[in-house]
């Protein structure tokens, strides 16, 4: 073979390794960005919040649809929150569990109304032949009255193929912000808690809770003004430190950390947790022992002061919103110790305690474990 023929094979092949590499090396390099600059975004939702994440989101997946053909079929964007494990606390239940994780399975088996791909806008729906009402509820997981609320149909279950219908995030309904609208106003109207409101991520409410004429917001769990309100608030028990408890897959053993006339938030993909509401700031106590890793509010976040315990055996439990605190971090505490007062710090519309139990890492419903 002629030598420069055969030299020309071996550089080209040389060169084909060494831009494959490069490839890779600077896609890793950017997943490593965005995963550093989400998490950033994660500690606070200003007004540009919802902007910049879809500006950024959709040029990272258009990146990595790009290059997944370069290596072999398989996308470099990662499918997970940024961080090795970790989890965006807003989407924290919509992640798959793995089967060979029995205590995670049997956790998430109780949760319902599980979103697979959260959404932050209204979409439009063209109803297909053989829908129905509660198919097309089913379909996007919201309420079948979501959907007669938002298209008019509060007198009728037909729909017609060919129809558009405007489909909700989440069950509830949506509000265009008018003139003097408040988040306590606009609550009241659709019979909800403000907190929810303001707590889902895609509202765009700063942290002064003001509202912009013309703002769409989405009112979780509202009703309008004209449909029968719901019994959506289900009462629980005042209970003490010695009350009946539940043994949690893992070793965990729970109890209610205060109490209060009725739940005003429940476990939903946006809402990590159980929100307890009662104007009298009652005491909070450990749900069970262990050590606080957390006490105060460090970094200026959402949840105000707070509290986190870690009970050594995977679980972790949260305690924000509080007025007071009565440890420090470092400190071993036991189950149905008070730990502090329920408040009203942080991105809150009242004196609440928002709960969280989480098990290595993820977010799991309290109320599959607080029986």
């Amino acid at each position: 073979m002629n030598p420069i023929l055969k030299d020309s094979k071996i550089f080209l092949k040389f060169l084909t390794l060494y831009v494959k590499k490069k490839v890779i090396f600077f896609a890793l390099t950017i997943e490593r960005f965005k995963n550093q600059l989400v998490d950033i975004l994660m500690f606070k939702r200003g007004v540009l919040q919802k902007n910049f994440w879809h500006t950024s989101m959709i040029g990272l997946s258009a990146f990595g649809i790009i290059t997944s053909g370069i290596f072999g079929g398989q996308t470099i964007i990662s499918s997970t929150y940024p961080g090795v494990g970790g989890t965006d606390p807003r989407f924290a239940n919509t992640y798959e569990v793995s089967p060979d994780d029995p205590i995670l399975n049997s956790l998430y088996d109780s949760r319902t109304n599980i979103s697979e791909k959260p959404r932050a806008e209204i979409i439009e729906y063209e109803v297909q032949s053989g829908d129905t009402l509660s198919k097309v509820a089913e379909k996007f997981n919201i309420s079948t009255d979501t959907v007669k609320w938002a298209n008019d149909l509060i007198y009728t279950d037909t729909i017609k193929p060919g129809q558009k219908l405007k489909i909700l995030p989440v069950s509830g309904v949506s509000h265009t912000v008018k003139s003097g609208d408040t988040l306590e106003s606009v609550a009241k109207k659709y019979s909800t808690e403000a907190q929810g409101i303001l707590d889902f991520p895609f509202n765009d409410v700063p942290d002064d809770f003001s509202l912009k004429i013309g703002q769409v917001l989405i009112v979780p769990n509202g009703t309008p003004p004209q449909a029968p309100v719901a019994i959506r608030q289900v009462p629980i028990f005042k209970v003490a430190p010695n009350s009946s408890t539940f043994q949690a897959p893992g070793g965990g053993n729970f109890i209610w950390p205060s109490f209060g006339p009725y739940l005003s938030q429940y476990f939903a993909w946006y809402h990590p947790g159980i929100d307890i509401p009662n104007r009298s700031a009652p005491p909070i106590i450990a749900s069970d022992g262990g050590m606080i890793i957390v006490a105060g509010w460090p970094d200026n976040t959402g949840y105000g002061n707070r509290v986190v315990i870690d009970h050594g055996n995977g679980y972790t439990t949260l305690y924000a919103h509080m007025s007071n605190i009565y440890v420090s971090a470092g400190q071993t505490v036991s189950r149905g110790q008070t730990i502090g007062q329920m408040g009203s710090t942080g991105r809150s519309t009242g004196t609440h305690l928002h709960f969280e139990i989480r098990y290595k890492g993820i977010a799991v419903n309290p109320l599959a474990i607080l029986k």
